[in-house]
C-alpha cells in the first residue's frame, strides 16, 4: 500500500510586540525555559520601569519568539545612550522565517527612539548560524566574553552559566 501524503501550506500572522504580564509563564514555552521563571518576571519589572524591553513575536496568542534589550548609557557616554541585544530566540520550527531579523529590527527602532546610537550583543561562540544572523544584519565583532552569569530558578536554587562568547555591535543610524 502506498501512503498517502497531504500537504497543506498555512499563513499565519505574527505580530511583534511588547510583553506583558499574562505573556510571562508562555515564556517557558511548556516547561523548557521555566529554569528563568524569575529572569522573565524581573525583566519584565525593568521594562515597567523603561530600563529593558520585552519584544515578543506572537502567533495566535503564544510568543514563539523573543529578543530583550538593556537600555544604558555606557561607560563613555560622550559617545552616547547604548542598548545591549540579548536572549533572541524563537522556535525551532518557526526558524529560518524572517522572525529573528524581524524581531532585531524591531528591537534596533526601539533603541533608536530611546536615543541608542549603538546596539551590542553577545552570541555564544559555538552559535555559527546566530553569528551569521547578525554580521548579514550589520554587526561586527569587536571583542569577547567569558559569558559567565547567574541566575535563580525557579525553585529558587543558584546557577551559574558559562558560555564563551564573541561580543558584536553595530550603530545604529538616526532617522
Amino acid at each position: 500500500m502506498i501512503p498517502v501524503r497531504e500537504e497543506l501550506t498555512l499563513a499565519l500572522p505574527i505580530v511583534i510586540r511588547r510583553a506583558v504580564a499574562q505573556d510571562l509563564p508562555l515564556l517557558e514555552w511548556y516547561g523548557r525555559y521555566a529554569k528563568y521563571r524569575r529572569v522573565f518576571w524581573r525583566t519584565f519589572q525593568q521594562q515597567q520601569r523603561g530600563e529593558r524591553l520585552m519584544l515578543l513575536a506572537v502567533c495566535n496568542g503564544f510568543p514563539i519568539g523573543q529578543v530583550f534589550v538593556f537600555f544604558h548609557n555606557g561607560e563613555r557616554p560622550e559617545h552616547g545612550a547604548r542598548a545591549y541585544m540579548y536572549s533572541l530566540r524563537v522556535m525551532d520550527m518557526f526558524r529560518g522565517q524572517g522572525i529573528g531579523t524581524a524581531l532585531i529590527h524591531s528591537a534596533e527602532r526601539h533603541a533608536r527612539e530611546q536615543g541608542c546610537v549603538v546596539m551590542s550583543l553577545g552570541v555564544a561562540k559555538t552559535n555559527q548560524r546566530a553569528r551569521a544572523l547578525y554580521e548579514r544584519l550589520g554587526y561586527t565583532v569587536y571583542g569577547e566574553d567569558s559569558g559567565e552569569w547567574m541566575y535563580v530558578d525557579q525553585h529558587g536554587k543558584r546557577r551559574k552559566v558559562t558560555e564563551p562568547s564573541w561580543v558584536l555591535e553595530k550603530t545604529l543610524f538616526m532617522g
